[in-house]
């Protein structure tokens, strides 16, 4: 999913060994004696950003010297707030550097003007939107996230299990919210033939933006299905840590500031002890994917790391693949192409979009009524909603379903202000001064929340009609994150502009009957985008993908 607003160092264990294929940095100029001619002989096709402001965009003439050469011309980098002034030959090299490395260590997606490249590998492809360089974050802060993710992990099991809980709370929104509405009668299903679900399997990712005024880490959204780019997350920090390792003499900048990112492996190895737990070695893991997917490379690292690693097959299936297909045993057993499935992995279905018809709707049933483990289930799918969200942060609430006092005083100091649409008092609020708040409906993907003056005229919409369509949306604290100089690439083009970010922590939770068998932090992902976008989805263009260094 996508980022909704804008808004631990990771140390290996014996099991979980780095899979990039070079471990130390290799200057692109030791691997083409040639580079000058093939520098000379690329054409980069002028076109702005898709959010590109005011600010500037260039093509960079491509040249080469080793950063040595720099080291009498270039401003050296006390601080990130120096980016922009680094001298324009410097720039030139370590933008060339960056997409040399991109395109050999599989830092790309699909091409969108290519119309197969979201269907056929290899077809089409770009390198991911990136930041040129790692943005500013304080370890105080990074370490408080980290922190959180294991508590998180465990509050979205416990929450899980009170079905009472989530359809009384979701009752207003599915009067209002459609979608919602088919995902609550699915649970109800799951309910009423008491559904067990003996493995319990959770692929989290928590956003975070730090508020500016307060200098607080306050969460912007719990993501508990199809969090996205995993495998993508770790190549850019591999990639900032090349880069550093490079030309940090030159930027006064050190590598090692930049925290090693293991989310693709980790969370491979956490769906290959799923599967372990699943207990059929004939198994396969399917992965649910939308038809036409230009981020499939960021999934596919999870395929081929499962195959590699752990000797474990996956399918890839669309939700009407599914329908078409399917066939559940009597014992349970969902099988595909003549397959038994013992995990099912959502990157799809969590958007109307993915059910453009009642086969969709079909087919999501049907996995849910298998005794394959689900990430997320059904019931860990609803407490990602956003009016659980809301609901969470209500006095008295998470002392239902935490016991550690510490745990949730830890919790409760990274929830922004959340607010249900029948608080009078706060829409009034919202309405008068609507600039502080985020209206948000129960939608995933980027690109649906309501801003600005958009929002009073939004909420005055919804008192004249007196719908219960209000039930669909929750108001939130508008959070003001710092304002800092960055260098975007997209599509081969270098445009610097000022920037905000969104840390997203990765964690992953396994529990088979009473016993946890996973429960950690797994990685991170940064996405920075232009400070003037109010949006911050890296699929839908808002965002570009970070990593972060430490201060």
């Amino acid at each position: 999913m996508g980022s909704s607003h804008s808004s631990c160092s990771l140390t290996p264990t014996h099991s979980t060994k780095h899979f990039y294929f070079s471990p130390s940095p290799i200057a692109p100029s030791k691997l083409y004696p040639n580079q000058n001619q093939i520098r000379n002989s690329i054409n980069f096709k002028l076109q702005p950003f898709l959010f590109s402001s005011s600010s500037s965009s260039q093509v960079l003439p491509l040249k080469c010297r080793k950063a040595a050469e720099f080291e009498t011309q270039a401003k050296s980098l006390k601080t990130m707030a120096d980016v922009h002034g680094i001298d324009q030959e410097l720039l030139q090299e370590m933008v060339y550097d960056a997409l040399v490395w991109s395109s050999l260590h599989g830092l790309v997606v699909g091409d969108r003007s290519v119309k197969r490249s979201g269907e056929v590998p290899g077809v089409g492809l770009s390198h991911s939107p990136i930041a040129l360089l790692p943005g500013l974050f304080p370890e105080t802060h990074w370490n408080q996230a980290c922190e959180l993710s294991s508590i998180f992990n465990e509050l979205v099991d416990r929450v899980s299990m009170d079905g009472k809980f989530l359809q009384e709370s979701l009752s207003r929104t599915k009067k209002g919210d459609a979608f919602t509405s088919r995902l609550l009668d699915i649970h109800s299903k799951m309910l009423q033939i008491d559904k067990k679900e003996e493995i319990r399997l959770g692929l989290h990712r928590s956003d975070y933006m730090l508020d500016d005024k307060t200098k607080l880490l306050l969460q912007v959204e719990l993501n508990t299905i199809s969090c996205s780019f995993p495998g993508l997350s770790c190549l850019v920090s591999e990639l900032h840590r090349f880069l550093l390792g490079e030309y940090g003499e030159v930027l006064g900048l050190d590598y090692k500031n930049i925290p090693e990112n293991y989310a693709a492996n980790q969370y491979a190895e956490v769906l290959a002890k799923a599967w372990t737990e699943y207990n059929d070695p004939s198994a396969v893991i399917l992965f649910v994917i939308q038809a036409e997917e230009r981020n499939m490379y960021d999934q596919l690292w999870l395929s081929v790391n499962l195959r590699k690693r752990h000797n474990i097959k996956t399918l890839r299936k669309t939700l009407a693949e599914i329908d078409r297909e399917g066939v559940l045993r009597s014992d349970g057993t969902l099988v595909l192409d003549g397959q038994a499935i013992a995990v099912v992995y959502f990157r799809a279905g969590y958007t109307p979009r993915d059910y453009p018809s009642e086969s969709e709707w079909s087919a999501r049933l049907l996995m849910e009524q298998s005794s394959a483990v689900k990430c997320p289930s059904i019931s860990y799918h609803l407490v990602g909603t956003k009016k659980i969200q809301q609901e969470l942060a209500r006095p008295n609430v998470l002392e239902r379903f935490l016991d550690s006092e510490e745990d949730i005083a830890k919790i409760r100091k990274c929830f922004a202000g959340l607010w249900s649409l029948d608080d009078k008092d706060i829409v009034k609020k919202a309405i008068e001064t609507p600039e502080l708040f985020v209206m948000k409906p129960q939608r995933e993907g980027g690109g649906n929340n309501i801003y600005g003056d958009d929002v009073r005229e939004a909420l005055l919409k919804l008192q004249e009609e007196g719908s219960e369509e209000d039930g669909a949306y929750i108001l939130m604290q508008r959070i003001f994150p710092s304002v800092f100089p960055t260098i975007f690439v997209r599509d081969g083009i270098c445009h610097k502009d000022h920037a905000v970010s969104e840390l997203g922590i990765f964690g992953a939770y396994l529990r088979n009957k009473d016993k946890v068998i996973v429960n950690q932090q797994t990685g991170y992902l940064m996405r920075t985008k232009v400070s003037s976008s109010n949006e911050g989805g890296v699929a839908a263009g808002f965002a570009v993908l970070d990593s972060i260094y430490l201060t």
